[in-house]
């Protein structure tokens, strides 16, 4: 029974990240490095995550205001290879805080923010630094 588990865990791991980008992948065609990736929509289903319009997150960016038309509409996000983003849930990197490090997370409703909250559409501003 256990192992009938595992091989079942190991598959739905591996399709989790079917449809968002590996931490290596966050490379623009011009070579430069991208610190993490974010995206307005994301599905029941996990290979249809990280889908939508995407933000590209350079390395040391600072932005306690999110540009127009992203405040609160991040629903899945990719963190480069040696990075980490640090979120926060109010504008001027107030609120509730959460630190990602390299990976993908395909749905951020399954990330919780406090008892009975979560991270989908909560994220006001931000942080990324690469090693």
């Amino acid at each position: 029974m256990a192992a009938v588990l595992a091989v079942v865990l190991a598959a739905v791991l591996v399709v989790c990240g079917a449809q968002c980008p590996t931490p290596a992948d966050l490379k623009p065609a011009n070579g430069t490095r991208i610190c993490a990736q974010l995206y307005t929509e994301d599905s029941a289903y996990y290979n249809e995550c990280c889908a939508g319009s995407s933000l590209a997150v350079l390395p040391g960016a600072d932005v306690p205001y999110m540009p127009k038309g992203w405040a609160g509409e991040v629903s899945s996000l990719v963190v480069g290879t040696r990075c980490e983003l640090t979120v926060w849930s109010r504008a001027g990197k107030k609120g509730s805080t959460k630190h990602f490090s390299a990976g993908a997370v395909p749905r951020l409703q399954e990330v919780r923010r406090g008892l009975f909250l979560n991270w989908n559409d909560a994220i006001r501003s931000y942080y990324c630094k690469c090693n």
